[in-house]
């Protein structure tokens, strides 16, 4: 593990300093905000998937404001599923298939899709490199300072980078949402879409958040119930987790 940062319940004791195989690594009292234990918090490093709660975030705030509808149908384009490494996470959505907003969020955020983050960028912002800007901005807006985005999906870029402090900003920010909390507590998501043909696609959607299935131990004293995982190479293993 290279970058990690969890919750913990209110009131929870502060930790001695464990035994820890991480890069970098941030426990937090979420409603005190109080930090309970840190290790590097506010070291750069990359991030991987967990990029996907700014994602999520970005598009749920334009939802709120109106610019979108969880139920709006959205038709991903050729540059959405095509600019993403042909071994990197994916669901396999296809250019012309129509998922609508909602969808598109748990396909994000339970199966850490690539293809998701693309198309969910182009919906809010028109482009991605529009996404990207609006990305930086809402970071230095949360206090993430020490955060620079490049892509919406995580996937590696050496300018692509943030701190586990930062992670918790934009962590606890979004938790605000209640489709968010939602959508990270879910393990599966069954769903059926339109593909380009006009026909629909039955699919079965299953969490890479092994801590939530129980395939992954948590300490004993904490109770995973939500978060978003990333993994790439150069990142290792980055989970953000809440209890």
């Amino acid at each position: 593990v290279l970058l990690t940062a969890l919750f913990l319940v209110p009131q929870a004791a502060a930790l001695d300093s464990p035994v820890l195989d991480a890069k970098c690594a941030l426990l937090m009292d979420e409603t005190a905000g109080r930090m309970l234990y840190g290790h590097n918090e506010k070291e750069k490093a990359y991030p991987a998937s967990i990029t996907k709660v700014m994602t999520a975030l970005l598009t749920l705030e334009a939802v709120d404001r109106g610019d979108l509808s969880l139920s709006q149908p959205i038709t991903a384009s050729h540059m959405a599923v095509t600019s993403i490494d042909d071994d990197s996470s994916t669901a396999g959505i296809e250019a012309g298939e129509v998922l609508t907003v909602e969808q598109l969020l748990n396909c994000l955020l339970i199966v850490s899709a690539n293809e998701a983050a693309n198309v969910l960028a182009e919906a809010v912002s028109g482009s991605i490199a529009d996404f990207v800007a609006l990305m930086n901005q809402e970071a230095a807006a949360l206090g993430a300072v020490d955060t620079h985005f490049v892509i919406p999906s995580g996937l590696h870029d050496e300018n692509h980078y943030t701190t586990a402090y930062d992670l918790y900003l934009i962590f606890q920010e979004a938790l605000k949402n209640e489709t968010f909390r939602t959508i990270i507590h879910t393990d599966r998501y069954l769903t059926a879409y339109t593909s380009a043909a006009g026909e629909r696609i039955s699919v079965t959607w299953s969490t890479t958040n092994q801590y939530l299935t129980k395939e992954a131990d948590a300490p004993e004293t904490i109770t995973v119930v939500g978060g978003k995982t990333g993994t790439t190479l150069a990142a290792g293993s980055c989970p953000v987790l809440g209890t």
